[in-house]
Formats: structure tokens, C-alpha cells, sequence
């Protein structure tokens, strides 16, 4: 029997030790949009930091949206998968919606710049946690009378419960 119907939410941060061609390609393109897009909050280049631009002038809170942007045609190419997150027979666990956050940067060193996208899930349906594990299966199959496939997900790092609602 359902427990809850909910979402996940699995949050990837990115920084300059990015391994994967993906992690590369969103944060070069990241950092280099926010060299660019920084410069109208930050036109004498007297603030450094991404918080110290924002602390100057808090219009360039809309850089999280500028650098989003930007990196959405290498997001799209991961056709909703979610990179870093199987399920134990070791199928990707699909996202619907990607949201994109710029952590922290700095004009003059890379190494500061960080990132993080959390990806959205669709409905699962929660039918037990155990231990570490939750047994789920996609969509809403709360009111079915009748054998439904299932998969096994590890709560671990980064990943959270996004929505819950409980089936009566």
C-alpha cells in the first residue's frame, strides 16, 4: 500500500575540480557568462566577489537567471537524467525541471566560481523506506489494486525528499 506520493530534489554542485566533460562545459561557460554579465553591476571593477557585487547592487541577484541561460543547451543534452543518480539495477533517474544557482564567483579567480543545479523530479510513489533505501515507483499508482514495477533508490548526499503528500 502507497505512503506518499512525492518529489526528489538532487542538487549537483560544480566548482573548478568539475571531472565530467558536463561538469567542465557548465562551469567554463558558467564563469565566463558571469565575467561578462558581472560588468553592468560592476562597471570599475572595484568588487571581486559575487556576494560584494550583489552587496553593491542587488539587481545582479538576476545573474542566477543570466547564467542559467546560458547553460541550458548543456543541460538539455542530458535528455532529463539526472548525471550521478541510479537506481540500484543502475537506470538514471529522469528530472523534469533543473534549477540553476551561482554559489559564490570572483572576477579575477576561477577557483572561486561555484554552482549548483538541483534537479526536479516528476511524482513518485513512496511505498516504504527502509533504512536507507526507498522503494518508489514512478507516477501516482496510489489507487491501483494491481501489481505495479518498482525500483530501489539509496538515500545518500544531496538528495531529499522535494514534496510529500500523504495518500489517505
Amino acid at each position: 500500500m502507497a505512503k506518499a506520493l512525492i518529489k526528489l530534489a538532487y542538487k549537483q554542485v560544480i566548482d573548478s575540480s568539475a571531472s565530467s566533460d558536463f561538469e567542465r562545459s557548465v562551469f567554463s561557460t558558467s564563469y565566463q557568462e558571469f565575467l561578462m554579465k558581472s560588468q553592468a553591476y560592476n562597471m570599475d571593477r572595484i568588487f571581486r566577489s559575487f556576494d560584494d557585487i550583489k552587496a553593491h547592487d542587488g539587481r545582479a541577484n538576476s545573474l542566477h537567471y543570466k547564467l542559467s541561460i546560458a547553460v541550458t543547451h548543456l543541460i538539455d543534452k542530458l535528455d532529463y537524467k539526472i548525471p550521478g543518480l541510479k537506481d540500484h539495477l543502475g537506470n538514471d533517474v529522469a528530472f523534469e525541471i533543473p534549477e540553476f544557482k551561482l554559489l559564490s564567483s570572483d572576477i579575477l579567480d576561477s577557483s572561486a566560481h561555484r554552482i549548483s543545479i538541483n534537479y526536479i523530479t516528476g511524482i513518485f510513489t513512496l511505498f516504504k523506506a527502509m533504512n536507507e533505501y526507498l522503494l518508489l515507483a514512478p507516477g501516482d499508482q496510489s489507487k491501483k489494486n494491481e501489481p505495479v514495477e518498482t525500483f530501489l533508490i539509496s538515500i545518500q548526499p544531496n538528495l531529499s525528499i522535494f514534496q510529500y503528500q500523504e495518500v489517505l
